[in-house]
């Protein structure tokens, strides 16, 4: 039996500039995320993978090319249309939180749903501050927190709408070892267990082991996967694409 799309990308450009110093961001670049799955994409830097991230986000339009979310096309839709669908079947971990400082950890969790005018399912809630550690700290704001709570804070905040993707921008950048290993670990857990999507753009080879699957670019194309990867294994394919960079430098 076939695992149904998430979300798919098809011959995506994206281009940055005019003339002489246009940028072509992505070229031709495709790719299909399985429903329930745990996706990282890696690339050299300038790659496109955060162009990639952003345009199946639907955050930035794209100049050719299309992309589906489930059976939705998000390249039909305008920039109200593209805000409502990432209100509310879209999630987001940044490397920076996010979060309000203002409102307390419950609070910035339940925000998405609060936003959209629905109320909490307090089951799914009690589960998730449960399995990320969250449950003495509802009360305490932001600034209250350690960087590695406030992180966990914020994929709460992801997940708590059930959305279709949750899309993770080096979510692991701005915390130690210990504490982005735990993050990785919840990640997976969330695919596996749970049936989240989850799609991350990461530069380093031991947070995307976490992964189901490794897709990389180079030139703004897809130009390789590693299913099941190692960190050894993804070091060595980032070393080989790293390779020309060096050599024309």
């Amino acid at each position: 039996m076939t695992t149904p799309l998430a979300a798919q990308a098809d011959d995506l450009v994206k281009i940055y500039g005019k003339g002489d110093t246009a940028v072509r961001a992505l070229d031709g670049a495709s790719v299909a995320i399985p429903a329930g799955t745990f996706t990282a994409v890696m690339g050299p830097s300038g790659s496109g993978k955060s162009t990639l991230m952003h345009a199946l986000a639907g955050l930035d339009t794209v100049d050719a090319g299309r992309v589906r979310l489930g059976g939705t096309d998000l390249t039909a839709l305008d920039e109200r249309g593209r805000t409502l669908l990432r209100r509310e079947r879209l999630g987001f971990v940044f490397q920076s939180f996010n979060l309000i400082p203002a409102l307390s950890a419950a609070e910035n969790i339940a925000l998405p749903l609060t936003l959209a005018g629905r109320t909490v399912e307090r089951a799914w809630n009690d589960e998730l501050v449960a399995t990320l550690g969250l449950a003495g700290r509802l009360h305490h704001r932001p600034s209250e927190l350690s960087g590695g709570q406030q992180q966990r804070v914020a994929v709460a905040r992801a997940l708590i709408a059930r959305p279709d993707i949750v899309f993770a921008d080096e979510p692991t950048g701005n915390l130690d070892s210990r504490t982005g290993d735990a993050l990785l670990d919840f990640l997976r857990h969330a695919a596996r267990d749970l049936g989240q999507t989850i799609v991350m753009v990461t530069h380093d080879p031991r947070a995307a082991a976490y992964a189901d699957r490794v897709v990389f670019l180079a030139d703004g194309r897809v130009v390789a996967e590693e299913d099941d990867p190692t960190a050894d294994a993804v070091l060595s394919r980032m070393a080989r694409l790293d390779a020309p960079a060096r050599i024309g430098r």
